[in-house]
Protein backbone atom coordinates (compact mmCIF):
# COMPACT_ATOMS: atom_id res chain seq x y z
CA UNK A 1 0.00 0.00 0.00
CA UNK A 2 1.45 3.32 -1.14
CA UNK A 3 2.42 5.79 2.10
CA UNK A 4 -0.16 8.60 2.23
CA UNK A 5 2.57 10.78 3.90
CA UNK A 6 5.73 12.28 4.15
CA UNK A 7 8.32 12.12 7.64
CA UNK A 8 10.37 15.10 7.60
CA UNK A 9 13.00 13.24 10.52
CA UNK A 10 15.01 15.07 13.53
CA UNK A 11 17.91 14.76 11.79
CA UNK A 12 17.11 16.53 8.12
CA UNK A 13 17.00 20.42 7.10
CA UNK A 14 13.04 20.50 8.37
CA UNK A 15 12.47 23.55 7.04
CA UNK A 16 13.59 22.79 3.40
CA UNK A 17 11.38 19.76 3.62
CA UNK A 18 8.32 21.40 4.58
CA UNK A 19 9.07 23.80 1.40
CA UNK A 20 9.71 21.11 -1.22
CA UNK A 21 6.27 19.03 0.31
CA UNK A 22 4.51 22.46 -0.12
CA UNK A 23 5.48 22.69 -3.68
CA UNK A 24 5.20 18.92 -4.10
CA UNK A 25 1.96 18.89 -2.65
CA UNK A 26 0.53 21.99 -4.65
CA UNK A 27 1.49 20.39 -7.98
CA UNK A 28 -0.34 16.94 -7.38
CA UNK A 29 3.32 15.34 -7.38
CA UNK A 30 2.38 13.32 -4.01
CA UNK A 31 -0.28 10.92 -3.98
CA UNK A 32 -3.91 10.90 -5.04
CA UNK A 33 -4.32 14.17 -2.85
CA UNK A 34 -6.85 14.43 -0.24
CA UNK A 35 -10.09 12.75 0.00
CA UNK A 36 -13.16 14.47 -0.54
CA UNK A 37 -13.68 14.41 3.43
CA UNK A 38 -10.99 16.51 3.95
CA UNK A 39 -12.16 18.86 1.29
CA UNK A 40 -15.52 18.92 2.65
CA UNK A 41 -14.52 19.31 6.24
CA UNK A 42 -11.39 22.02 5.17
CA UNK A 43 -14.50 23.90 3.29
CA UNK A 44 -16.76 24.08 6.27
CA UNK A 45 -14.22 25.59 8.33
CA UNK A 46 -13.44 28.36 5.61
CA UNK A 47 -17.15 29.17 5.24
CA UNK A 48 -16.86 29.02 9.05
CA UNK A 49 -14.05 31.79 9.47
CA UNK A 50 -15.27 34.31 6.74
CA UNK A 51 -18.75 34.92 8.09
CA UNK A 52 -17.06 35.15 11.62
CA UNK A 53 -14.60 38.13 10.47
CA UNK A 54 -17.66 39.71 8.30
CA UNK A 55 -19.51 40.23 11.23
CA UNK A 56 -16.68 41.61 13.24
CA UNK A 57 -16.23 44.09 10.68
CA UNK A 58 -20.31 44.55 10.40
CA UNK A 59 -20.33 45.38 14.44
CA UNK A 60 -17.72 47.64 14.06
CA UNK A 61 -14.93 46.12 16.18
CA UNK A 62 -11.49 47.74 16.52
CA UNK A 63 -8.77 46.07 15.46
CA UNK A 64 -10.24 44.56 12.24
CA UNK A 65 -11.66 47.98 11.39
CA UNK A 66 -7.57 49.86 12.04
CA UNK A 67 -6.18 47.01 9.65
CA UNK A 68 -8.51 47.20 6.89
CA UNK A 69 -8.49 50.84 6.82
CA UNK A 70 -4.18 50.62 6.91
CA UNK A 71 -5.02 48.17 4.40
CA UNK A 72 -7.17 50.27 1.93
CA UNK A 73 -4.17 53.22 2.00
CA UNK A 74 -1.83 50.51 0.59
CA UNK A 75 -3.60 50.04 -2.98
CA UNK A 76 -2.00 48.18 -5.50
CA UNK A 77 -3.53 48.44 -9.22
CA UNK A 78 -1.09 45.60 -10.38
CA UNK A 79 -3.35 42.33 -10.44
CA UNK A 80 -0.62 39.94 -10.45
CA UNK A 81 0.32 41.44 -7.15
CA UNK A 82 -3.03 42.87 -5.48
CA UNK A 83 -5.08 41.15 -3.17
CA UNK A 84 -8.54 42.16 -1.70
CA UNK A 85 -9.87 42.71 2.19
CA UNK A 86 -13.18 41.98 3.46
CA UNK A 87 -15.98 44.15 1.70
CA UNK A 88 -13.80 45.72 -1.28
CA UNK A 89 -13.32 45.25 -4.30
CA UNK A 90 -10.19 47.88 -4.22
CA UNK A 91 -6.92 45.54 -5.26
CA UNK A 92 -4.09 46.38 -1.88
CA UNK A 93 -0.92 44.53 -1.16
CA UNK A 94 -1.37 41.37 -0.23
CA UNK A 95 0.23 41.29 2.96
CA UNK A 96 -1.86 44.11 4.00
CA UNK A 97 -5.28 42.39 2.44
CA UNK A 98 -4.09 39.19 4.72
CA UNK A 99 -3.33 40.99 8.07
CA UNK A 100 -6.37 42.68 7.48
CA UNK A 101 -8.49 39.62 6.80
CA UNK A 102 -6.92 37.43 9.16
CA UNK A 103 -7.94 39.74 12.15
CA UNK A 104 -11.55 39.89 10.97
CA UNK A 105 -11.36 36.12 10.92
CA UNK A 106 -10.07 35.84 14.41
CA UNK A 107 -11.52 38.98 16.32
CA UNK A 108 -14.51 37.02 17.69
CA UNK A 109 -12.78 33.90 18.59
CA UNK A 110 -15.30 31.50 17.49
CA UNK A 111 -14.11 29.94 14.27
CA UNK A 112 -12.02 26.12 14.62
CA UNK A 113 -9.38 24.91 17.03
CA UNK A 114 -6.86 22.72 17.15
CA UNK A 115 -5.20 21.02 20.38
CA UNK A 116 -2.20 19.15 19.13
CA UNK A 117 -3.31 15.41 19.38
CA UNK A 118 -1.93 12.54 17.38
CA UNK A 119 -1.21 9.63 19.58
CA UNK A 120 -0.82 7.05 17.15
CA UNK A 121 2.41 8.82 16.06
CA UNK A 122 3.48 9.70 19.72
CA UNK A 123 2.74 13.21 19.07
CA UNK A 124 0.78 14.88 22.19
CA UNK A 125 2.26 18.07 21.99
CA UNK A 126 -1.14 19.91 22.60
CA UNK A 127 -0.37 23.01 21.47
CA UNK A 128 -3.54 25.39 20.31
CA UNK A 129 -3.94 26.57 17.23
CA UNK A 130 -6.62 28.07 14.81
CA UNK A 131 -8.38 28.19 11.46
CA UNK A 132 -7.39 31.70 11.10
CA UNK A 133 -4.91 31.87 8.01
CA UNK A 134 -7.13 31.04 5.19
CA UNK A 135 -7.02 34.52 3.90
CA UNK A 136 -3.13 33.94 3.15
CA UNK A 137 -4.35 31.20 0.55
CA UNK A 138 -6.99 33.29 -1.30
CA UNK A 139 -4.38 36.28 -1.41
CA UNK A 140 -1.90 34.48 -3.31
CA UNK A 141 -4.98 32.46 -5.35
CA UNK A 142 -6.27 36.37 -6.60
CA UNK A 143 -2.47 37.42 -7.41
CA UNK A 144 -1.67 34.10 -9.63
CA UNK A 145 -6.05 34.06 -10.86
CA UNK A 146 -6.26 30.66 -9.24
CA UNK A 147 -9.55 29.01 -9.00
CA UNK A 148 -11.23 27.48 -6.14
CA UNK A 149 -10.62 24.28 -6.41
CA UNK A 150 -7.00 24.81 -5.70
CA UNK A 151 -7.22 27.23 -3.09
CA UNK A 152 -8.95 24.44 -1.08
CA UNK A 153 -6.58 22.07 -1.76
CA UNK A 154 -4.01 24.55 -0.16
CA UNK A 155 -6.02 25.63 2.76
CA UNK A 156 -5.83 22.03 3.39
CA UNK A 157 -2.04 21.97 3.08
CA UNK A 158 -1.86 25.12 5.58
CA UNK A 159 -3.99 23.30 7.93
CA UNK A 160 -1.57 19.94 7.57
CA UNK A 161 1.84 21.84 8.52
CA UNK A 162 0.00 24.01 10.87
CA UNK A 163 -1.69 21.50 13.07
CA UNK A 164 1.73 18.98 12.60
CA UNK A 165 3.76 21.55 14.39
CA UNK A 166 1.18 21.83 16.85
CA UNK A 167 1.26 18.10 17.99
CA UNK A 168 4.79 17.83 18.36
CA UNK A 169 6.07 21.05 19.88
CA UNK A 170 3.88 22.93 22.61
CA UNK A 171 4.80 26.49 22.29
CA UNK A 172 3.13 27.71 25.09
CA UNK A 173 4.90 25.80 27.37
CA UNK A 174 8.02 28.32 26.41
CA UNK A 175 5.72 31.16 27.11
CA UNK A 176 5.73 31.55 22.83
CA UNK A 177 2.49 32.39 21.14
CA UNK A 178 0.86 29.56 19.18
CA UNK A 179 0.54 31.63 16.02
CA UNK A 180 4.36 30.46 15.38
CA UNK A 181 3.10 27.63 13.93
CA UNK A 182 -0.04 28.99 11.72
CA UNK A 183 2.93 31.68 10.43
CA UNK A 184 5.69 29.05 9.27
CA UNK A 185 2.89 27.36 7.57
CA UNK A 186 1.73 30.87 5.66
CA UNK A 187 5.43 31.63 5.18
CA UNK A 188 5.25 27.73 3.31
CA UNK A 189 1.71 27.88 1.47
CA UNK A 190 2.12 31.26 0.36
CA UNK A 191 5.26 30.59 -1.09
CA UNK A 192 4.40 27.31 -2.61
CA UNK A 193 1.63 29.43 -4.86
CA UNK A 194 3.63 32.22 -5.69
CA UNK A 195 6.04 30.12 -7.44
CA UNK A 196 8.77 29.99 -4.95
CA UNK A 197 11.64 27.52 -4.27
CA UNK A 198 11.98 25.20 -1.45
CA UNK A 199 15.48 27.07 -0.68
CA UNK A 200 13.60 30.56 -1.08
CA UNK A 201 10.72 29.12 1.69
CA UNK A 202 13.83 27.53 3.62
CA UNK A 203 14.79 31.24 3.89
CA UNK A 204 10.94 32.78 4.64
CA UNK A 205 10.65 30.80 7.63
CA UNK A 206 14.31 31.14 8.88
CA UNK A 207 13.52 34.64 8.47
CA UNK A 208 10.16 35.00 10.48
CA UNK A 209 11.62 32.47 13.79
CA UNK A 210 14.74 34.38 13.26
CA UNK A 211 13.59 38.45 13.87
CA UNK A 212 9.68 37.98 14.27
CA UNK A 213 8.71 35.43 16.83
CA UNK A 214 5.50 36.81 19.53
CA UNK A 215 5.62 36.11 23.09
CA UNK A 216 2.39 34.97 25.10
CA UNK A 217 2.31 38.75 26.44
CA UNK A 218 0.21 39.83 23.90
CA UNK A 219 -2.32 37.11 26.62
CA UNK A 220 -1.43 38.04 29.75
CA UNK A 221 -3.62 40.85 32.50
CA UNK A 222 -6.80 40.99 33.84
CA UNK A 223 -8.03 42.42 30.45
CA UNK A 224 -6.87 41.51 27.22
CA UNK A 225 -6.33 44.20 24.41
CA UNK A 226 -6.61 44.12 20.55
CA UNK A 227 -3.30 42.30 20.04
CA UNK A 228 -4.88 39.35 21.38
CA UNK A 229 -7.30 38.95 18.56
CA UNK A 230 -4.44 40.15 15.95
CA UNK A 231 -1.99 37.98 16.91
CA UNK A 232 -1.85 35.68 13.89
CA UNK A 233 -2.95 38.25 11.47
CA UNK A 234 0.22 40.10 12.60
CA UNK A 235 2.56 37.10 12.71
CA UNK A 236 1.13 36.24 9.29
CA UNK A 237 1.57 39.50 7.59
CA UNK A 238 5.91 39.05 8.89
CA UNK A 239 5.85 35.82 7.24
CA UNK A 240 4.12 36.40 3.97
CA UNK A 241 6.83 39.66 3.90
CA UNK A 242 9.45 36.81 4.75
CA UNK A 243 8.25 35.09 1.51
CA UNK A 244 8.38 37.72 -0.73
CA UNK A 245 11.35 39.15 0.38
CA UNK A 246 13.07 35.22 -0.26
CA UNK A 247 11.52 35.41 -3.44
CA UNK A 248 13.53 38.89 -4.12
CA UNK A 249 16.61 37.28 -2.95
CA UNK A 250 17.09 38.27 0.87
CA UNK A 251 18.52 34.94 2.25
CA UNK A 252 17.37 33.89 5.97
CA UNK A 253 18.76 31.55 8.42
CA UNK A 254 19.05 28.22 7.16
CA UNK A 255 17.98 24.66 8.94
CA UNK A 256 16.16 26.70 11.86
CA UNK A 257 14.71 23.76 13.39
CA UNK A 258 17.53 22.57 14.17
CA UNK A 259 20.07 26.07 14.72
CA UNK A 260 20.96 25.79 18.14
CA UNK A 261 19.97 29.48 19.05
CA UNK A 262 16.66 29.14 17.68
CA UNK A 263 13.33 28.62 19.65
CA UNK A 264 13.48 24.63 19.33
CA UNK A 265 16.81 23.45 20.10
CA UNK A 266 17.38 26.97 22.66
CA UNK A 267 14.34 25.60 24.59
CA UNK A 268 14.09 22.22 23.95
CA UNK A 269 17.61 21.64 23.48
CA UNK A 270 18.71 18.05 22.32
CA UNK A 271 22.08 17.69 23.70
CA UNK A 272 23.04 18.39 27.49
CA UNK A 273 24.19 21.03 29.71
CA UNK A 274 26.45 23.91 27.48
CA UNK A 275 27.09 21.42 24.95
CA UNK A 276 23.85 22.29 23.68
CA UNK A 277 25.21 25.53 21.82
CA UNK A 278 27.26 23.13 19.61
CA UNK A 279 26.21 23.39 16.07
CA UNK A 280 25.56 19.59 15.84
CA UNK A 281 21.92 18.21 17.40
CA UNK A 282 18.36 17.14 16.04
CA UNK A 283 15.69 19.56 15.97
CA UNK A 284 12.99 18.32 19.09
CA UNK A 285 10.97 15.70 16.86
CA UNK A 286 10.37 14.11 13.87
CA UNK A 287 7.46 15.76 11.89
CA UNK A 288 5.14 13.52 9.82
CA UNK A 289 3.03 15.49 7.39
CA UNK A 290 0.44 13.49 4.99
CA UNK A 291 -0.10 14.20 1.35
CA UNK A 292 -3.08 11.71 0.63
CA UNK A 293 -6.10 9.87 1.66
CA UNK A 294 -8.33 10.80 5.06
CA UNK A 295 -5.43 11.53 7.61
CA UNK A 296 -5.31 15.30 7.60
CA UNK A 297 -4.67 17.54 10.95
CA UNK A 298 -7.65 19.54 9.49
CA UNK A 299 -10.15 16.16 10.23
CA UNK A 300 -8.63 15.99 13.89
CA UNK A 301 -9.76 20.11 14.35
CA UNK A 302 -13.03 21.29 16.40
CA UNK A 303 -15.72 23.71 15.61
CA UNK A 304 -16.90 26.34 17.60
CA UNK A 305 -20.95 25.91 18.04
CA UNK A 306 -21.06 29.44 18.71
CA UNK A 307 -18.75 32.37 20.61
CA UNK A 308 -16.86 31.24 23.59
CA UNK A 309 -13.58 30.07 24.29
CA UNK A 310 -13.05 26.41 23.04
CA UNK A 311 -11.64 25.53 26.61
CA UNK A 312 -15.23 25.91 28.20
CA UNK A 313 -17.16 23.48 25.41
CA UNK A 314 -16.88 20.60 27.69
CA UNK A 315 -19.04 22.87 30.22
CA UNK A 316 -21.21 24.54 27.26
CA UNK A 317 -22.15 20.65 26.64
CA UNK A 318 -22.86 19.88 30.44
CA UNK A 319 -25.31 22.87 30.61
CA UNK A 320 -26.99 22.49 27.83
CA UNK A 321 -27.52 18.75 28.73
CA UNK A 322 -28.61 19.62 32.13
CA UNK A 323 -31.32 21.73 30.57
CA UNK A 324 -32.42 19.49 28.28
CA UNK A 325 -33.43 16.67 31.39
CA UNK A 326 -34.07 19.53 33.97
CA UNK A 327 -35.49 22.24 32.81
CA UNK A 328 -37.16 23.17 36.39
CA UNK A 329 -33.75 24.34 37.09
CA UNK A 330 -33.90 27.59 34.69
CA UNK A 331 -37.41 28.37 35.04
CA UNK A 332 -37.99 31.58 37.24
CA UNK A 333 -34.42 33.46 36.58
CA UNK A 334 -32.71 30.00 38.09
CA UNK A 335 -33.84 30.17 41.30
CA UNK A 336 -33.52 26.88 41.56
CA UNK A 337 -29.71 27.21 41.31
CA UNK A 338 -27.62 27.62 44.67
CA UNK A 339 -24.27 26.94 43.43
CA UNK A 340 -22.51 25.34 40.02
CA UNK A 341 -19.58 23.40 40.56
CA UNK A 342 -17.45 23.23 37.45
CA UNK A 343 -13.84 20.82 37.23
CA UNK A 344 -11.62 20.88 34.29
CA UNK A 345 -8.21 20.20 33.48
CA UNK A 346 -5.38 22.30 32.66
CA UNK A 347 -5.13 24.72 30.91
CA UNK A 348 -8.43 25.68 30.74
CA UNK A 349 -8.50 26.52 34.82
CA UNK A 350 -5.52 28.90 34.08
CA UNK A 351 -6.82 30.30 30.51
CA UNK A 352 -10.05 30.53 31.93
CA UNK A 353 -10.40 30.05 35.39
CA UNK A 354 -8.55 33.27 36.63
CA UNK A 355 -10.37 34.80 39.61
CA UNK A 356 -10.45 38.35 37.44
CA UNK A 357 -12.10 36.35 35.40
CA UNK A 358 -15.36 36.93 37.39
CA UNK A 359 -15.20 40.53 36.93
CA UNK A 360 -14.81 40.48 32.65
CA UNK A 361 -15.34 43.83 31.41
CA UNK A 362 -14.40 43.62 28.26
CA UNK A 363 -15.75 41.01 25.27
CA UNK A 364 -12.07 39.85 25.48
CA UNK A 365 -12.03 39.05 28.41
CA UNK A 366 -16.06 37.86 28.87
CA UNK A 367 -14.62 35.56 26.45
CA UNK A 368 -12.30 33.95 28.24
CA UNK A 369 -13.67 33.45 31.86
CA UNK A 370 -15.68 30.15 32.25
CA UNK A 371 -18.05 31.57 34.92
CA UNK A 372 -19.66 34.19 32.25
CA UNK A 373 -19.90 31.53 30.11
CA UNK A 374 -21.28 29.38 31.54
CA UNK A 375 -23.70 32.12 33.16
CA UNK A 376 -24.67 33.30 30.36
CA UNK A 377 -25.99 30.35 28.35
CA UNK A 378 -27.94 29.21 31.76
CA UNK A 379 -29.52 33.22 31.58
CA UNK A 380 -30.46 32.64 28.07
CA UNK A 381 -31.80 28.90 29.06
CA UNK A 382 -34.06 31.03 31.79
CA UNK A 383 -35.24 33.50 29.01
CA UNK A 384 -36.15 30.76 26.91
CA UNK A 385 -39.36 29.38 25.82
CA UNK A 386 -40.40 26.06 27.42
CA UNK A 387 -41.28 25.03 23.34
CA UNK A 388 -37.81 26.22 22.89
CA UNK A 389 -35.90 23.78 25.72
CA UNK A 390 -37.84 20.99 24.79
CA UNK A 391 -37.80 20.63 20.76
CA UNK A 392 -35.51 18.32 20.30
CA UNK A 393 -34.57 14.98 20.99
CA UNK A 394 -31.78 13.98 23.31
CA UNK A 395 -30.56 11.33 21.08
CA UNK A 396 -29.33 14.32 18.68
CA UNK A 397 -26.93 15.61 21.34
CA UNK A 398 -29.24 18.43 21.82
CA UNK A 399 -28.93 20.56 18.90
CA UNK A 400 -31.87 22.00 19.30
CA UNK A 401 -30.64 23.47 22.16
CA UNK A 402 -27.50 24.66 21.12
CA UNK A 403 -29.08 25.91 18.28
CA UNK A 404 -31.22 27.83 20.73
CA UNK A 405 -29.10 28.78 23.22
CA UNK A 406 -26.43 29.49 20.49
CA UNK A 407 -23.83 32.05 22.19
CA UNK A 408 -23.60 34.81 19.76
CA UNK A 409 -21.79 38.62 19.84
CA UNK A 410 -24.53 40.01 21.56
CA UNK A 411 -24.15 38.08 24.88
CA UNK A 412 -20.76 39.68 25.03
CA UNK A 413 -21.84 43.28 24.20
CA UNK A 414 -20.84 45.34 27.28
CA UNK A 415 -23.90 46.41 28.79
CA UNK A 416 -26.75 45.22 31.16
CA UNK A 417 -27.57 43.23 28.18
CA UNK A 418 -24.72 40.86 28.11
CA UNK A 419 -21.67 41.44 30.42
CA UNK A 420 -23.00 43.19 32.97
CA UNK A 421 -26.64 41.95 32.89
CA UNK A 422 -27.94 41.43 36.01
CA UNK A 423 -29.10 37.56 36.29
CA UNK A 424 -25.48 36.63 34.48
CA UNK A 425 -23.67 38.70 37.34
CA UNK A 426 -25.58 36.74 40.05
CA UNK A 427 -25.24 33.43 38.62
CA UNK A 428 -21.42 34.04 38.22
CA UNK A 429 -20.99 34.55 42.10
CA UNK A 430 -22.62 31.51 42.59
CA UNK A 431 -19.95 29.36 40.60
CA UNK A 432 -17.03 27.77 41.95
CA UNK A 433 -14.48 26.23 38.91
CA UNK A 434 -12.00 24.43 40.15
CA UNK A 435 -8.87 22.42 38.76
CA UNK A 436 -9.90 18.68 38.49
CA UNK A 437 -6.00 17.17 38.67
CA UNK A 438 -3.97 14.75 37.57
CA UNK A 439 -7.12 12.18 36.77
CA UNK A 440 -8.93 15.49 34.57
CA UNK A 441 -4.91 16.39 32.98
CA UNK A 442 -4.48 12.79 31.61
CA UNK A 443 -7.16 13.07 29.46
CA UNK A 444 -6.37 16.78 27.72
CA UNK A 445 -6.07 16.64 25.09
CA UNK A 446 -7.34 13.66 23.83
CA UNK A 447 -10.59 15.36 25.01
CA UNK A 448 -12.14 18.72 27.04
CA UNK A 449 -12.63 16.73 30.22
CA UNK A 450 -15.06 18.47 32.20
CA UNK A 451 -17.81 17.72 35.00
CA UNK A 452 -20.36 19.74 36.21
CA UNK A 453 -22.41 19.71 39.58
CA UNK A 454 -25.52 21.79 40.39
CA UNK A 455 -26.68 22.37 44.04
CA UNK A 456 -30.08 23.43 44.18
CA UNK A 457 -32.04 25.43 47.02
CA UNK A 458 -34.39 22.08 47.93
CA UNK A 459 -31.27 20.29 48.51
CA UNK A 460 -30.64 18.15 45.56
CA UNK A 461 -27.23 17.47 43.64
CA UNK A 462 -27.59 17.23 40.00
CA UNK A 463 -24.75 15.72 38.09
CA UNK A 464 -23.47 15.94 34.51
CA UNK A 465 -20.99 13.09 34.43
CA UNK A 466 -17.27 13.95 32.62
CA UNK A 467 -17.99 15.21 29.62
CA UNK A 468 -15.13 14.49 26.96
CA UNK A 469 -16.18 14.99 23.44
CA UNK A 470 -18.97 17.95 23.28
CA UNK A 471 -20.45 19.40 20.17
CA UNK A 472 -18.35 21.06 17.41
CA UNK A 473 -15.31 18.41 18.79
CA UNK A 474 -13.78 16.41 16.41
CA UNK A 475 -14.82 12.81 18.18
CA UNK A 476 -17.85 14.31 19.17
CA UNK A 477 -20.62 11.14 17.51
CA UNK A 478 -23.91 12.86 19.31
CA UNK A 479 -24.48 16.41 18.09
CA UNK A 480 -25.88 17.07 14.49
CA UNK A 481 -22.65 19.16 13.64
CA UNK A 482 -23.96 20.08 9.97
CA UNK A 483 -27.18 21.17 11.45
CA UNK A 484 -25.76 23.63 13.96
CA UNK A 485 -22.98 25.12 11.85
CA UNK A 486 -26.16 25.54 9.35
CA UNK A 487 -27.86 27.84 12.11
CA UNK A 488 -24.27 29.20 13.08
CA UNK A 489 -23.67 30.26 9.69
CA UNK A 490 -27.38 31.94 8.95
CA UNK A 491 -26.87 34.11 12.09
CA UNK A 492 -23.51 35.45 11.71
CA UNK A 493 -24.33 35.90 7.87
CA UNK A 494 -27.20 38.12 8.30
CA UNK A 495 -25.56 40.12 11.21
CA UNK A 496 -22.79 40.66 8.44
CA UNK A 497 -24.84 41.74 5.50
CA UNK A 498 -27.24 44.86 5.69
CA UNK A 499 -30.81 44.36 6.18
CA UNK A 500 -32.88 42.71 3.52
CA UNK A 501 -29.85 41.28 1.60
CA UNK A 502 -30.04 37.37 1.09
CA UNK A 503 -27.80 35.66 4.18
CA UNK A 504 -28.42 32.14 2.53
CA UNK A 505 -27.04 33.20 -0.64
CA UNK A 506 -23.35 34.64 0.89
CA UNK A 507 -23.26 30.23 2.76
CA UNK A 508 -23.91 29.09 -0.58
CA UNK A 509 -21.47 31.47 -2.01
CA UNK A 510 -19.09 30.85 0.06
CA UNK A 511 -19.51 26.79 0.31
CA UNK A 512 -18.74 26.75 -3.32
CA UNK A 513 -15.56 27.38 -3.11
CA UNK A 514 -14.34 24.28 -4.90
CA UNK A 515 -16.65 25.18 -7.83
CA UNK A 516 -15.04 28.83 -8.12
CA UNK A 517 -13.57 30.00 -10.86
CA UNK A 518 -10.71 32.17 -10.58
CA UNK A 519 -12.63 35.12 -11.62
CA UNK A 520 -15.14 33.90 -8.30
CA UNK A 521 -11.77 33.45 -6.19
CA UNK A 522 -10.90 37.66 -6.92
CA UNK A 523 -14.54 38.30 -5.91
CA UNK A 524 -15.12 35.91 -3.15
CA UNK A 525 -14.94 38.53 -0.33
CA UNK A 526 -16.14 41.51 -2.38
CA UNK A 527 -19.81 41.95 -0.48
CA UNK A 528 -21.71 44.49 0.95
CA UNK A 529 -20.51 45.17 4.65
CA UNK A 530 -23.40 45.91 7.26
CA UNK A 531 -22.48 48.32 10.27
CA UNK A 532 -24.44 47.76 12.61
CA UNK A 533 -24.31 49.36 16.32
CA UNK A 534 -21.71 47.39 18.94
CA UNK A 535 -20.74 47.91 22.21
CA UNK A 536 -17.13 46.09 22.50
Amino acid sequence: MPSTSVTLARDTNQALGIGQLAIDFMGGALGSGPSQAVLDRTRLFHTDSVLCGLSALALGTNAPHVLRDEALGYTCDDPSRAAFVFGSNQGVFAEKAIVANCAAVREWDSNGTNFGYRPEHGHTAGEFGHNDFYPVVVAACQQRELDGATALRAMVLHDEVRGRLAEVFSLKSHKIDHVVHGAIASAAVYGALMGATAEEIESAIGMFVAHYVPWRAIRAGKQLSDSKGASAALSTEAAVLCAKRSMAGFRGPRDVFRNPEALWRFFEPTTHGAERWKETGDSPFDLVLSHSGDDFAVMGMHFKLGLYEHQSAGALQAVIDMVASHPELVADGCKAIERIEIVAYEPAFGIIGNPAKKDPRTRQSADHSMAYIVATLLRKASEATSAELTAGPAASGNAHLWKALMLMPSDYEVGEGAIFHPLARALMERIDFRHGGPDYDAKYPDGIPTSLLVHTTDGRTVESGLVMYPGGHARNTTVDLQDVLDHKFALMAALALPDGEDAGALVERLNALPESTPHDVALLYDVEVAQRPYQD
